[in-house]
C-alpha cells in the first residue's frame, strides 16, 4: 500500500504548481481523498477534499478560488492544482486516503518565494 506525492518545488510568488498522488496498493476510488500542508513550525492543516467519483469538492478558505482538487480514478491518481501561489502557501504538502486505517502519504515540498 502506498502514496506517492510528486510535483512540489521551487516557485515565484503568483506562480503555479500541480501536485500529484499516486496511490497503489488499494481500490483507489472506493475513498475520498484529501491533501494537507504542514508549514514549518505549523501544525498540519487539512486543504481539500474530493469525494470517491470526484463529484464533490471542498476547499480550506485559505486556498478557495486558487487550487483545485480533481483526481483520475483509471490512473489511481489525485491532483492538486495550485495557482497565484502565496509565500503562505509554502509547506510540505501530504496527500491522504479516507480510509480506515488512513493512509498518508511521504509529502512533498512546496516553496513559494521570490
Amino acid at each position: 500500500v502506498q502514496l506517492v506525492e510528486s510535483g512540489g518545488g521551487l516557485v515565484q510568488p503568483g506562480g503555479s504548481l500541480r501536485l500529484s498522488c499516486a496511490v497503489s496498493g488499494f481500490t483507489f476510488s472506493g475513498y475520498p481523498m484529501k491533501w494537507y500542508r504542514q508549514g514549518l513550525g505549523k501544525e498540519r492543516e487539512w486543504v481539500a477534499r474530493i469525494s470517491r467519483f470526484g463529484v464533490t469538492t471542498d476547499y480550506a478558505d485559505s486556498v478557495k478560488g486558487r487550487f483545485t482538487i480533481s483526481r483520475d480514478n483509471s490512473k489511481n491518481t489525485v491532483y492538486l492544482q495550485m495557482n497565484s501561489l502565496k509565500p503562505e502557501d509554502t509547506g510540505a504538502y501530504y496527500c491522504y486516503a479516507d480510509r480506515i486505517p488512513p493512509l498518508w502519504g511521504q509529502g512533498t515540498q512546496v516553496t513559494v518565494s521570490s
